[in-house]
């Protein structure tokens, strides 16, 4: 456990993902209105939902990880509290 607060986490991850999905928007408009390449623009334009979708997947991955540690079979129920609350 790295003893941050789940927002954090999520915050930290989703980060670059953000920026290259933003980036890629940003990408797509200018080659479908600016150069006038329309279906490279569209086709870059379905970056951004993949990218999202793969930075969701890795975040959940994660977080199973993350469960399966604190539900291990000996562990007690106050340390795995104190442990997801960031106690420890």
């Amino acid at each position: 456990m790295s003893g941050q607060p789940a927002e954090e986490v999520g915050e930290q991850a989703m980060g670059p993902a953000f920026i290259a999905s933003a980036a890629s928007v940003g990408l797509s408009l200018y080659y479908f209105f600016m150069r006038g390449e329309r279906q490279l623009g569209a086709f870059i334009g379905l970056w951004p939902p993949t990218i999202l979708a793969f930075a969701s997947y890795f975040n959940q991955r994660k977080m199973r990880q993350q469960l399966d540690t604190l539900t291990q079979p000996g562990t007690k129920l106050k340390n795995a509290f104190d442990s997801m609350m960031g106690n420890r």
